[in-house]
């Protein structure tokens, strides 16, 4: 197992709106994460669904944790999102997180240090902003509902993405970074 990983970070345009950027990195350099590639970019439809994927396996992975949330909260989703195939209830979710990704700019960083893709996702706290702990960024800053949400048919306000595993994180770097905006240097700690 390498222990030092690369991950994706984006401060999404909500983030932005919220003028996020600085804490969000601030947090990362204090924990050691070392910045290997940062830009502000705004992204078209063609790209960003390429970052969420128009996979069945995808869509039914989202769709089935909406449905969770339907029953945790006792709300029908024939009702609001006029399904309850999760494939289809996915495909909708993807189409509000691609049209939010698209309405403004966003930062793209990527990050390196060890265990980085699990330290990250702890550090930026669970999509389910009602579990993000004080603490994590999205506990410390978000307030949004996964329920409220998906009643008002639209994504929710995470201000932020994380890589959620190494495979996702190797996709997403090859997807926001091109080899020559990908800088290697040493830190101070790096040197013995």
């Amino acid at each position: 197992m390498n222990f030092i990983q690369q991950t994706v970070v984006l401060v999404k345009p909500d983030g932005i709106k919220r003028k996020m950027v600085g804490e969000v990195i601030s947090r990362f350099e204090k924990v050691g994460l070392k910045m290997m590639a940062l830009k502000m970019v705004w992204v078209d439809s063609d790209f960003i669904g390429k970052h969420y994927p128009d996979s069945e396996s995808y869509l039914k992975s989202v769709g089935d944790k909406t449905l969770e949330n339907y029953l945790k909260y006792g709300f029908d989703p024939n009702e609001s999102l006029g399904t309850n195939n999760p494939v289809e209830i996915g495909r909708l979710v993807r189409k509000w997180n691609m049209d939010m990704m698209g309405k403004g700019p966003l930062v793209a960083m990527l990050l390196e240090g060890i265990e980085a893709v699990i330290l990250v996702r702890k550090m930026v706290g669970p999509t389910n902003l009602a579990s993000a702990l004080p603490g994590t960024i999205r506990g410390d800053f978000s307030s949004d509902s996964l329920m409220l949400a998906n009643l008002e048919r639209r994504p929710i306000k995470t201000l932020i993405h994380a890589s959620g595993s190494v495979e996702e994180a190797e996709f997403e770097i090859k997807l926001w970074f091109k080899e020559n905006e990908i800088h290697k240097y040493k830190m101070p700690d790096d040197e013995e």
